[in-house]
């Protein structure tokens, strides 16, 4: 989370700050301290393969988790903002705004929902957009923060497994070939989401192996 007083959006974008997913890592990185300087409060919260798999054990799903989560670390935002903008996993962007306004200690109101409010308190509006991370400088660089904070997490993680595990997302081969390798391994599993269709589409797999080399015998 990404906080910034009046005119900071503008030296966020004087950066070259924009959506993480168009910069390279390295640009990301060069980024990440300037961001820090730039702001005046910047806080990251890390959900673990853990938290997710208790939640979906609970029936919890992962967008009510993310709400529950991205309202903690609200909460520890030391002023109260004018204005918090999310870029929202929900299909229907204003549902995890509601969300958030739900969980959150502080008094906020929803854009484009009409609740009573009190007068003379202070709220804080929350925006919920989908691609707020391409519209907004300051979700911009949350984003930054978000991604070079995990990428440098997965290094970590691989180099304590010693491992080399990839970027850790289901689209880079090297990482599905390291979890189908270590399947059976525990300490590898805790760092696992086992509620994933990619643990699916492997389980599925090592079936299909084991009923095919049955058949040949």
């Amino acid at each position: 989370m990404v906080s910034v007083k009046s005119g900071g959006e503008k030296r966020l974008a004087s950066l070259g700050v924009r959506d993480s997913k168009l910069l390279s890592p390295e640009k990301r990185e060069s980024l990440f301290d300037k961001i820090h300087k730039a702001s005046s409060e910047v806080l990251v919260d890390f959900i673990f393969p853990e938290d997710i798999n208790k939640a979906m054990q609970s029936n919890i799903s992962l967008n009510e988790l993310e709400a529950v989560r991205f309202a903690r670390l609200f909460d520890k935002v030391n002023e109260d903002p004018n204005v918090l903008y999310l870029d929202s996993p929900d299909v229907i962007a204003h549902k995890f705004g509601m969300r958030v306004n739900i969980y959150s200690t502080k008094t906020t109101n929803v854009a484009g929902v009409k609740s009573e409010k009190e007068k003379g308190k202070h709220y804080t509006k929350i925006v919920a957009e989908h691609k707020a991370d391409a519209r907004y400088p300051v979700v911009s660089a949350a984003s930054i923060i978000a991604k070079v904070s995990r990428d440098r997490a997965i290094k970590e993680l691989g180099e304590s497994l010693g491992l080399s595990i990839g970027s850790g997302y289901p689209s880079d081969q090297k990482t599905i070939d390291v979890i189908r390798e270590n399947f059976k391994n525990e300490q590898f599993r805790k760092n696992v989401r086992e509620y994933w269709i990619t643990i699916d589409g492997i389980k599925q797999t090592k079936m299909g192996l084991f009923l095919n080399s049955s058949k040949g015998k």
